[in-house]
């Protein structure tokens, strides 16, 4: 009897040196099958691994795309090339003749655009509509439905249109006056009509200007790709909330070189209201024509001030020369507010309510003066 203990501790002891070994070794093959990867059979009895369910991994924007990405939809736009036939409209020749005539050529297109309200309302690029007979919107759950413009506004390269389709999906508007270069963003669209398809970077710069893509230009830099169909596209924090409407790159080839530029939430929202309440957006308007001022044009006008904004020019009989300022005249001041840069005075005058009276600061012959000027409307663009 003494013996078969002796040989059952042997026997024990081994064992557990075995497995204290495999332990260390390989501890995956003694793990229970709810906690490691486990094997699966396929149709052909091909064994593979499979990963357990996870949560999602540390810095993933699955939550904001998952946010964001119902409300962006796909525009399709069609265009006729070319004129009609004027016997085309005539029912008589259409009946005998019309199948002889070659069908009219359709020029397609394709951009994005933002869901902004569950009545129906999308933000996109005026570009992305401009000039369209047909304007259909499909949706991220594949939902297709006719569009109609409901304005334009091509100063700052934005469109209102609207579908009538129920139960639609809205992004929330954030706030780009919080958003710093560093943060991260999300771009949303539809590049080169593959798809929805989401892209990551960060917030490159803010407030460019002088880029001669618009008129009026306060630009959200960003190196997420942007590619052509994302024009009208979201630009979204990490939330999902909007920061941007997709407008341009610069690039060479026509593809991303990370240099990609978007227009902010706040003048965004500030067309779509107007568009919304009074079918185009009005603005102010005083006739005139302004240059940055620098060194060397400070030298040759004999002005003591070095930065600023000069009146280069003056539109004869608009509101400006009817008030009595001048070509040369330093323009300090808009109804009370610093007049910096070239870009800042046309966004300040562009604010004034047509019709009322503002004062305009200046210095005229490096004496100060204060003119009143009643202002006009900005004309659109032809």
């Amino acid at each position: 009897m003494r013996r078969c203990w002796l040989l059952f501790a042997q026997v024990v002891t081994v064992a557990l040196a075995l497995y204290f070994v495999v332990a260390a070794l390989r501890p995956d093959w003694l793990a229970r099958p709810s906690s490691r990867v486990e094997a699966a059979k396929v149709a052909s009895n091909v064994s593979v691994l499979q990963a357990p369910s996870a949560a999602p991994a540390a810095g993933s924007y699955r939550e904001a795309a998952g946010r964001a990405m119902p409300a962006v939809v796909n525009i399709l736009t069609s265009k006729q090339r070319g004129r009609e036939h004027p016997l085309m409209r005539d029912p008589f020749f259409r009946r005998f003749f019309g199948d002889r005539l070659p069908p009219e050529e359709q020029q397609a297109s394709l951009g994005s655009g933002v869901i902004v309200s569950p009545d129906g309302y999308i933000l996109t690029n005026n570009h992305v509509i401009e000039g369209a007979d047909q304007i259909q919107v499909v949706l991220a759950d594949g939902r297709k439905a006719p569009a109609r413009l409901v304005g334009s506004d091509p100063e700052t390269d934005l469109a209102v249109i609207r579908i009538d389709v129920p139960r639609l999906p809205a992004i929330v508007l954030g706030n780009d006056e919080s958003v710093r270069v560093g943060d991260v963003v999300l771009a949303i669209g539809n590049p080169f009509g593959v798809g929805q398809t989401v892209t990551l970077g960060i917030v490159s710069a803010l407030g460019r200007n002088n880029l001669h893509i618009n008129q009026f230009e306060n630009f959200i830099q960003t190196d997420a790709a942007i590619n052509f169909g994302n024009s009208g596209g979201a630009l979204v924090d990490t939330n999902g909330n909007l920061l941007g409407i997709n407008s341009a790159i610069y690039s060479q080839s026509g593809g991303s070189v990370g240099i990609g530029f978007a227009i902010p939430v706040t003048t965004a929202k500030a067309v779509l209201d107007a568009i919304i309440r009074d079918g185009a957006v009005v603005r102010g308007w005083i006739g005139i024509e302004t240059q940055d001022i620098t060194p060397e044009l400070a030298d040759s006008f004999g002005l003591e001030r070095q930065s600023g904004t000069i009146i280069a020019g003056v539109v004869r009989n608009g509101p400006a020369d009817r008030a009595g300022l001048r070509p040369g005249d330093i323009l300090l001041a808009v109804d009370g507010k610093e007049a910096g840069s070239t870009n800042d005075t046309l966004n300040l005058i562009a604010q004034l309510a047509p019709g009322g009276k503002a004062t305009m600061t200046v210095m005229r012959k490096n004496r100060p003066a204060r003119v009143d000027v009643t202002v006009g409307t900005r004309p659109r663009p032809q």
